[in-house]
């Protein structure tokens, strides 16, 4: 693994950091293109999410995953992880999962006689919470704080996490009983909700034809590195003002279709994106343009990510889904309708 130097660093060899790290994911993930693409979409956006020390503090996008059992989530969160060397805990929600199980909790130490800290899982680079929706909303709310502020109160002491501090949030639709659906302001906190599907067929071949236990993963770039690579593209890919009102606009016409001339739509959305989707949909717009070896943002990088970043945002109405209407498909109307700058 060579270290990436901020000083030494050019739009190339950022590029190829990338795609090597990419190509490495490849080497036990077979298929899954798109994942694996948005997935370091979101682990090198600069996502804003606190004021700290007299400056806005910016970190990697968390993700939600979803899709049946068995089409590699978990698999590829934990290959990322192997690739960028990084700090990776994993953990298994289930209802009797309590809040002090993810962050920890003071515990009393007789030959001291004095309560000590013990930390939990969350402390790390990348948290991978497997099937988030069996946790009760109680143990959901643990991560509230974490994911937004990149901290973790214990008793009356607050501990900052490292950075980079990664969110890989897996759930199984299928499922109905046993499972708590995740709040609008969890929710919310997810840069994206990424539909993980069935690969194809020769793509099923292919993965049998691997042979994981000899295959052998390098160390690409370090956590250290990731935060190079994050802060450089943020910074040199440039972002039209066009561009900015363009993501308004979407995210506006999720609130009030009517302003981009489908007023239709308006009895099948309740609730549209908030304000902080925007600064997601910049962050992830940068490095989707970067990924397609552009220095500036076109409307077609905004396109590309809106629907990730807004499935999951907006809530249909009971007309929406007793008519068996998707949030891609109305998403989709709505990208159809606001015009292009």
């Amino acid at each position: 693994m060579t270290s990436v130097a901020t000083d030494t660093l050019t739009a190339d060899r950022a590029a190829g950091t990338i795609a090597a790290l990419e190509r490495e994911i490849g080497k036990v993930i077979v298929g899954q293109h798109l994942l694996i693409r948005r997935m370091l979409t979101g682990l090198f956006a600069a996502i804003p999410f606190a004021a700290s020390k007299g400056r806005a503090r910016v970190g990697c996008g968390h993700l939600l995953l979803e899709g049946v059992p068995g089409v590699a989530k978990t698999l590829t969160a934990t290959t990322l992880a192997q690739a960028i060397s990084a700090r990776f805990q994993r953990i298994q929600l289930t209802p009797d999962l309590l809040p002090a199980d993810i962050l920890g909790t003071r515990i009393y130490d007789a030959k001291s006689a004095t309560f000590r800290i013990e930390q939990g899982p969350v402390f790390t680079n990348i948290l991978l919470a497997d099937e988030i929706n069996r946790a009760t909303p109680k143990t959901q709310s643990a991560l509230l704080e974490a994911m937004q502020e990149r901290q973790v109160t214990l008793a009356d002491t607050t501990f900052p996490l490292e950075d980079p501090f990664w969110v890989l949030a897996t759930q199984n639709p299928v499922e109905q009983e046993g499972v708590y659906t995740l709040p609008e302001a969890q929710l919310d906190r997810f840069s994206m909700m990424l539909r993980v599907g069935y690969p194809s067929h020769d793509e099923e071949v292919g993965m049998l034809q691997v042979r994981l236990a000899e295959t052998v993963l390098e160390h690409r770039v370090s956590p250290e590195d990731v935060n190079v690579l994050r802060e450089y593209i943020r910074a040199t890919v440039y972002v039209d003002d066009k561009i900015l009102d363009y993501i308004v606009r979407l995210g506006r016409a999720t609130r009030w279709p009517d302003e981009a001339g489908r007023g239709d739509l308006k009895e099948l959305l309740q609730l549209g994106t908030s304000p902080r989707s925007y600064q997601h949909v910049l962050a992830l717009a940068r490095v989707t343009a970067f990924m397609h070896g552009r220095a500036w943002v076109l409307p077609d990088d905004v396109k590309e990510i809106f629907c990730d970043t807004a499935r999951h945002r907006i809530a249909r109405t009971v007309r929406a889904q007793a008519e068996n209407v998707s949030a891609d498909e109305i998403l989709s109307e709505l990208l159809r309708a606001v015009p292009i700058p």
